[in-house]
């Protein structure tokens, strides 16, 4: 089996020892040269996202990973304590494990977290997070201009642009990679 049919999004591996997901990678041939494989890896446990070619990579070496469906409890200073789903076990997590996901973080709500060697390393959270707003301008209303947007602080405490309509109260979707408004919740 070749290399670029074993690597896939989201893929656990083992390299120089240390631990890394594949967030992205993509094949590049130029002429008669034998392909090269680009990947973008993300270091699990904390670290920066790092790019590698496979030659530089060597053998693949895929981990065993699963998936577990944790609930937010609470806050317990600067760690976020989740229980697991089916076995009711508790896991106080800090900023390694979460990462930049904290604003989107709802008490109650299930996360799904990658487990590797039975340890919780990552969060996978969902795409879109619905969240109330808590300050922004009074509605305005406009003539024409749709695409005229104001500052909303919401919930989490992070700020986004939202349409000049969206009044304090309002739920509205916020997309979780680009911090982005994408539409109001009914």
């Amino acid at each position: 089996m070749s290399v670029t049919e074993q690597l896939h999004k989201g893929m656990v591996l083992r390299h120089q020892g240390h631990v890394y997901t594949v967030l992205d990678y993509r094949v590049a041939q130029t002429g008669k040269q034998k392909p090269t494989v680009h990947v973008k890896l993300g270091a699990l446990g904390g670290g920066r996202a790092t790019e590698r070619t496979l030659d530089e990579l060597g053998r693949i070496e895929e981990v065993p990973s699963e998936t577990r469906h944790l609930q937010y409890l609470y806050a317990a200073g600067q760690e976020r304590v989740f229980m697991d789903t089916e076995s009711f076990e508790q896991y106080a997590l800090g900023e390694q494990q979460l990462g930049d996901s904290i604003p989107f973080l709802v008490e109650e709500e299930t996360y799904r977290f990658l487990t590797v060697e039975g340890q919780v390393v990552l969060i996978q959270l969902p795409p879109v997070a619905v969240l109330e707003v808590v300050d922004t301008a009074p509605v305005e209303h406009t003539g024409g201009s749709s695409n005229v947007q104001k500052e909303a602080r919401v919930s989490s405490g992070i700020v986004i642009q939202v349409p000049l309509f969206i009044k304090n109260g309002d739920r509205v979707r916020v997309g979780t990679e680009k911090r982005d408004y994408l539409g109001k919740e009914h």
